[in-house]
């Protein structure tokens, strides 16, 4: 099944990483340890997605209402994210992947906004994957921000096209998802990637995101194969 998926992978691939307080609730263990378990699982996705041939994979990482959570957990978040950037930056590398992100970095400590900065830096020139962190991201918030950079860059108002939006959007030059993933069985996008996904195909599948693996990507890249993805048009058959 696995080859037939590989005769039509999408260029880019969302994914919503939900279910990892789920995870540590049903172990009898701290949510900082299901987002714990969660970034490990980072490098297992990346790896598969890259073998399948994806050019460019999205994780919501940390959204503009994540903030909101208990200091506690947000504290813990960023950690995690600092040892994300110490632990596989080299690892991505070493194996071709360019390191972006998308959202806010000024809301970061100094320390872990330089770590990031520097681990887009050195694999700045990488090509066989985009590994995409929407950190301090939020759909609606990324809009307001383009037409602001519109306005300031005085840009008349009958000269700006969708194309102008999308030129200003954190993901220039990314093409728009193909796929978006939201593990858990959770039926909703959650403010990612709003202006990008108007012709996503979605999958939802049940499973929480530290136990999603190889073959429940495999799985989703089958069906995604066998989608007809029309655009707002008629099937040519």
């Amino acid at each position: 099944m696995m080859g037939e998926a590989l005769n039509r992978v999408p260029a880019h691939v969302g994914i919503i990483m939900d279910g990892n307080g789920r995870w540590a609730q049903a172990r009898g263990l701290p949510r900082l340890a299901g987002h714990h378990a969660g970034t490990k699982n980072l490098r297992r996705v990346i790896r598969a997605a890259a073998s399948a041939g994806i050019r460019h994979l999205t994780f919501y990482a940390f959204s503009t209402e994540n903030w909101n959570r208990p200091d506690e957990e947000v504290s813990g978040l960023m950690s995690l994210l600092a040892q994300f950037i110490e632990t596989e930056t080299p690892e991505l590398h070493k194996e071709g992947a360019r390191l972006l992100h998308i959202g806010h970095l000024d809301r970061l400590e100094p320390k872990l906004r330089q770590k990031v900065e520097s681990a887009i830096e050195l694999t700045k020139n990488n090509t066989r994957i985009d590994v995409i962190l929407a950190f301090n991201y939020g759909g609606r918030d990324e809009i307001v921000t383009a037409v602001r950079e519109i306005v300031a860059a005085g840009i008349p108002a009958e000269e700006i096209t969708q194309q102008t939006l999308s030129d200003h959007m954190f993901t220039a030059g990314i093409p728009d998802p193909d796929l978006i993933i939201r593990t858990s069985g959770e039926l909703r996008t959650s403010n990612f990637l709003t202006w990008q996904s108007v012709y996503s195909e979605w999958a939802f599948p049940q499973v929480l995101w530290p136990d999603f693996d190889e073959a429940a990507l495999a799985e989703i890249l089958d069906d995604y194969a066998h989608r007809d993805r029309r655009f707002g048009g008629l099937n040519k058959k």
